[in-house]
């Protein structure tokens, strides 16, 4: 590893929450002669690249930051660098670079000091608006506001599995939502589809989560996760209020998915090119009632399957009086097979806002789950 690349790992470290792109910026001049950085971030809706301070937005699909952004490798336009930031599969955005030669030596040293700007990004969003302001172009909700807070993120990638997920409309989002964890031998999975309007929509999504992951982090099945997050929504509404969720386990060495369904969203394996939706046993929504029992089933997956889940939302979307249906989302999924589960998803949402024109007006939520199989 070059000197300069340590050098702006320990700038990096060392430098204030909100001056990580200045800090980095003197670093490149320094060490590469780079006399313009702009910090490219995605925005909630993954339609437009924002820049973190001035200029204007990407929202062209063939501008080079997108190329970088679509294939996360890095792409030069010109003089002009434009390089992933992304960390552990979450891709925050794009780092703009000026001037900068086409030397592949170069270009990997600049990939390098990308990666541990995103690993920063990442360190100090909890402490700070700057970046989470910079990546919004009109004012979020409240409730939406309050659900993306609580997501793990919008895509993950380790060897033996890579994910994705998006909220949609993602500046108004109510009370759809979805949550993961990983062990490195299992992957866990929650989708809820939800109900109500506005805040209290994402209140009661917030607490059967947080349910969810007291459950999960104390060591309890997953019929047991759903038992105690429907008590806990029951205890507060007594049936007043209830909620929609699927649950899934998957182990990673041996490919077998567990599953309950509390009157869940729709579950769609695409394997082989082909979609098929699976056969779930449809249980009572969490909080319908006092202390349901909840049942697991298993599944077995091959080597390189796909999972999709999708709410009510995705194929109850109406456009020009006709609604979007089963047969148009199969057929768009069997599609998606070469690309990468985020781009599987955000595929999915243009596609919806398409045949809409324009933002959902219903909640959705779609989630994309690869199994890549066992790793050595």
């Amino acid at each position: 590893m070059s000197e300069s690349v340590n050098r702006a790992r320990r700038v990096l470290n060392e430098a204030p929450a909100d001056l990580l792109l200045d800090r980095i910026a003197e670093v490149l001049a320094a060490g590469y002669h780079v006399t313009r950085v702009d910090l490219l971030q995605v925005d909630y809706r993954l339609a437009v690249l924002l820049p973190l301070v001035g200029d204007e937005p990407v929202t062209t699909p063939g501008h080079p930051a997108w190329r970088c952004f679509d294939h996360q490798t890095p792409t030069v336009a010109d003089d002009t660098g434009y390089l992933p930031v992304s960390v552990r599969g979450e891709r925050w955005g794009v780092l703009r670079v000026a001037p900068v030669p086409d030397d592949p030596a170069v270009l990997g040293e600049l990939v390098e000091i990308a990666t541990a700007l995103a690993h920063e990004i990442a360190a100090v969003s909890a402490g700070t608006d700057v970046y989470r302001t910079a990546r919004r172009n009109r004012r979020l909700t409240l409730a939406a506001e309050m659900q993306w807070e609580m997501l793990p993120g919008r895509s993950r990638i380790r060897p033996s599995f890579s994910l994705a997920g998006q909220l949609e409309p993602a500046y108004a989002v109510r009370g759809d939502s979805f949550d993961w964890s990983d062990d490195g031998t299992r992957v866990w999975l929650s989708t809820i589809n939800g109900t109500g309007e506005g805040v209290a929509a994402a209140m009661l999504t917030s607490l059967a989560t947080h349910a969810l992951r007291n459950a999960r982090r104390a060591g309890l099945s997953l019929a047991d996760q759903a038992a105690l997050a429907d008590q806990a929504v029951y205890d507060l509404h007594r049936g007043g209020q209830h909620l929609a969720a699927l649950l899934m386990e998957l182990d990673l060495r041996s490919g077998q998915l567990t599953v309950v369904d509390a009157g869940s969203p729709r579950l769609v394996l695409l394997r082989d090119g082909k979609v098929q939706e699976l056969p779930l046993e449809e249980q009572f929504p969490l909080g319908m009632f006092e202390a349901t029992d909840y049942r697991e089933q298993r599944f077995e997956l091959s080597r390189d399957d796909r999972l999709f889940v999708v709410s009510d939302g995705v194929v109850d979307a109406v456009g020009r009086d006709v609604r979007y249906g089963e047969t148009a989302l199969d057929r768009f999924l069997s599609r998606t097979g070469p690309m990468e589960p985020l781009d599987a998803v955000r595929s999915l949402i243009g596609d919806l806002r398409a045949f809409v024109a324009g933002d959902l007006v219903d909640d959705a939520v779609v989630v994309c789950l690869d199994w890549t199989g066992p790793q050595d």
